[in-house]
């Protein structure tokens, strides 16, 4: 079979996207690293850089690798955040008898506070066969942005409900389902996260200004049907 990589789709080129995200980090006081749903990370920083990134890679000597990422930052009043979220998954030089499975999964959940804060948010991912037949690859994004006028913290309610999506994400990942079921799922997974923030934006303090949820997704699987 022919090697197959699908195209890289973004809005603007990624050296803009990364030049934008350097320029943020010039001023930085602070950087937030990964951290899993039950520990959130939280910045009083004026300027707030993060990356999470997943890569997976299956071939002949280890013909199955999944991962997932599922991270919350909580940055609080800020000017200016430069943030990013990548998965990327390859299956290589395997056969339709023994077949690659290649799974990488990422879920980034950003809230800022502020009424002027400025947002640069990259989210990509890209699944990749090289000369892999039959092989299963999937890499998906998705990147929760939570904008709110006065500060938001995730009550005990909301992080155990995120704490759930997590671990059944964990379940779907080192599944064998096929790509495209896995992907259906996931997708469902996705609009559970949405709904439990819009239910905590719901009951914060309001503001001059109205909170905004919104998901960032991209997802890239083969094959991809």
């Amino acid at each position: 079979m022919n090697s197959h990589r699908k195209p890289r789709s973004t809005s603007s080129p990624l050296t803009q996207r990364a030049v934008r995200i350097g320029l943020f980090a010039a001023g930085i006081a602070g950087v937030a690293t990964a951290v899993p749903a039950q520990a959130q990370a939280v910045t009083q920083s004026h300027v707030a850089v993060a990356s999470d990134a997943v890569f997976s890679h299956a071939d002949r000597a280890h013909h199955t690798q999944t991962k997932d990422s599922f991270t919350i930052r909580q940055f609080g009043d800020v000017n200016a955040t430069a943030v990013r979220n990548q998965a990327n998954a390859v299956s290589a030089g395997c056969s339709a008898d023994a077949h690659c499975r290649s799974v990488a999964l990422s879920f980034q959940i950003v809230t800022v506070t502020g009424d002027e804060t400025r947002l640069n948010a990259v989210n990509l991912s890209d699944a990749a066969n090289k000369k892999c037949t039959g092989c299963q690859t999937l890499a998906g994004a998705y990147q929760f942005v939570v904008s709110t006028p006065t500060r938001l913290t995730l009550d005990d309610n909301a992080r155990g409900r995120l704490a759930d999506i997590h671990r059944r994400l964990d379940e779907l990942t080192r599944s064998t389902i096929p790509a495209a079921e896995l992907k259906s799922k996931v997708d469902g997974l996705a609009a559970e996260v949405t709904g439990v923030l819009h239910d905590a934006v719901a009951q914060a303090p309001k503001g001059d200004t109205q909170p905004d949820v919104t998901l960032h997704r991209h997802l890239d699987g083969w094959p991809g049907h």
